[in-house]
Parts: C-alpha cells; sequence; structure tokens
C-alpha cells in the first residue's frame, strides 16, 4: 500500500485516513472533499492517476487540517508513530508537515522496530527535520527545488531560512551543491533535484539531467513539484525503481506541462489532466 501523509490548510479539519478517490474538483478520504490547488491534493492526484496507468492500487491518504497551528501535523505524527506497523505500508511518502524533530524521531523509532520497513519518500517540510535531525538516510528519496538542495548542501544550517549566502547562490551550479549534500550526508541514497533543469541522482552521481521539453511558462505555476513527488510515489509503489520512477516522473512533468500550453492564467489541476499521457509520452521516450 501506498500512504501519502501530509497537513492541509483547512482550519478544523480531523485527523482522516482512508483510500483516496477522484472527485469533479479534487479528492476524496472518507467522505471528506479535498479541493485540488497544489500541496498535498495535487500530490495526491497526481500519484492517484499514476497508480492507475501503471495498474496499481490507488494510493490511500493520511491528513488532517493544519493552518500553522501545528496542531494537525502533530496528529499526523502521532498517528503514524503509533500505528503504522499495523497498517500495511509498503510506500510511505511524508510531505507538508510542520518539523518536529521530536515526534519525527518517534516515527523513526517505529520504523526500526517493523520486519518490513516501508520504503521512504520526503518533500518539503519532512526533508526539513530529517536533514535537521541528521536522520537523511533513514529516508530513500528526497525531492528537494533549488533552494531546498542548497539547503541540504549546507551542514550547518537547521532550516532553510538559515541556509549560508554563500551557498543559496550557488544555485547556478547545481551539480556542485548535489556534491555537497551528499559529502554531507544530508541526503538519502536517491534524490530529484527540481529545477529549471531537473537531476536524477543516486549514491553522489547524477544519473540524468533533465531539460527538455523546455516549457519556460510553467515555472511560475505553484504546484508543479508537488506532481513530481506524487508521479515518483506512485511508480515506486507500482514497482518501478527509484532511478526509473525519478527519471520517467522528470519527463512526464514536462510532457504534462507542453501537453497543457500553460498561460499566466493556468492552474496546477490543469496539468494533472494530462499526467496520464505524460507518463505514456515518458515511458515511451526511455523505453521503460
Amino acid at each position: 500500500m501506498l500512504l501519502l501523509a501530509g497537513a492541509v490548510p483547512v482550519d478544523k479539519l480531523p485527523l482522516i485516513i482512508g483510500k483516496i478517490d477522484l472527485t469533479d474538483d479534487g479528492i476524496k478520504i472518507e467522505g471528506n472533499d479535498l479541493c485540488i490547488n497544489r500541496g498535498f491534493e495535487a500530490m495526491a492526484t497526481s500519484a492517484f492517476l499514476t497508480c492507475k496507468e501503471f495498474g496499481a492500487e490507488a494510493p490511500h491518504g493520511l491528513v488532517a487540517g493544519d493552518i500553522g497551528k501545528r496542531d494537525g501535523s502533530e496528529k499526523i505524527y502521532e498517528y503514524l508513530a503509533e500505528h503504522l506497523p499495523n497498517l500495511g505500508v509498503d510506500v510511505l511518502t511524508l510531505h507538508y508537515i510542520m518539523p518536529d524533530l521530536k515526534r519525527n524521531k518517534k516515527i523513526l523509532e517505529t520504523v526500526a522496530t517493523m520486519e518490513k520497513k516501508p520504503f521512504m519518500i520526503a518533500d518539503a517540510g519532512s526533508m526539513y527535520v530529517a536533514k535537521t535531525g541528521g536522520d537523511s538516510g533513514c529516508y530513500d528519496i528526497f525531492t528537494p527545488d533549488l533552494g531546498e538542495v542548497a539547503f541540504l548542501a549546507d551542514e550547518k544550517a537547521d532550516h532553510p531560512t538559515y541556509t549560508r549566502g554563500f551557498i543559496f547562490h550557488m544555485e547556478n551550479n547545481v551539480p556542485e551543491l548535489i556534491r555537497m549534500a551528499y559529502a554531507a550526508k544530508n541526503v538519502p541514497k536517491t534524490i530529484f533535484v527540481k529545477g529549471e533543469t531537473d537531476y536524477v541522482c543516486q549514491d553522489g552521481e547524477i544519473l540524468k539531467a533533465i531539460d527538455q521539453p523546455c516549457v519556460d511558462s510553467m515555472e511560475p505555476i505553484g504546484g508543479t513539484g508537488d506532481l513530481i513527488t506524487g508521479m515518483i510515489s506512485g511508480m515506486v509503489s507500482a514497482g518501478k525503481s527509484p532511478a526509473d520512477a525519478c527519471m520517467i516522473a522528470g519527463h512526464a512533468n514536462r510532457f504534462a506541462g507542453l501537453l497543457t500550453k500553460p498561460t499566466p492564467a493556468t492552474q496546477v489541476q490543469d496539468i494533472l489532466k494530462h499526467i496520464p499521457e505524460g507518463l505514456r509520452q515518458a515511458v515511451k521516450l526511455l523505453s521503460l
């Protein structure tokens, strides 16, 4: 089972867990409708479409409302720490959750007791807390953007806000940032770096740099990185290797953007409609 865990900006939404279904406006979990904007909902929709495309079981979602008060995030941490061994999770993707070192370590302590450890993917706040706690090696894939990979490359920063200036301004030398992040042991075995050029990396090496097709108008559209995390999660759940899942997702996201013909008014839900075809074109291109 693929379990996607993350907070959503819905005040007083209780913790819910269940199979994800699609609706006309977004997703539904246990009778709760969540509209697609970006963040968790975009990632979950992308993962759902990817699982369907590759013949895998629909993903499950674990969500709670959190508008910055930490309450929903704390519920997610505590639920996973207590119940994860009994959920039958093969792949666990941790997304927008307020960083909490103590509670995240409790989850990892629970994982360490499991006979079959879930494959673990982290994005956004879940990457921050893993890196700050020195726990990046407990994960299998990170999906940082350029600012986040600079943070991962800085062995002294405990939050992206505090990334040292000389490192933060190295965004024109992404391969060096990647080298530094691996050297500092701040990343897991596989990372997908999102940017104008995407980088698929494994064991400290750049396996592939992806810059085509180039759709410049996608850059300002919020949520496209969430689509990549969802696709990677869905493909790993369907049995693809981490590297293959990352390479397919990188190309598929760009193909989906090209098919969308984005304008300044384009929203992430417009791109989502083309994810299945984008995946097909990426698989065909890469012969994977």
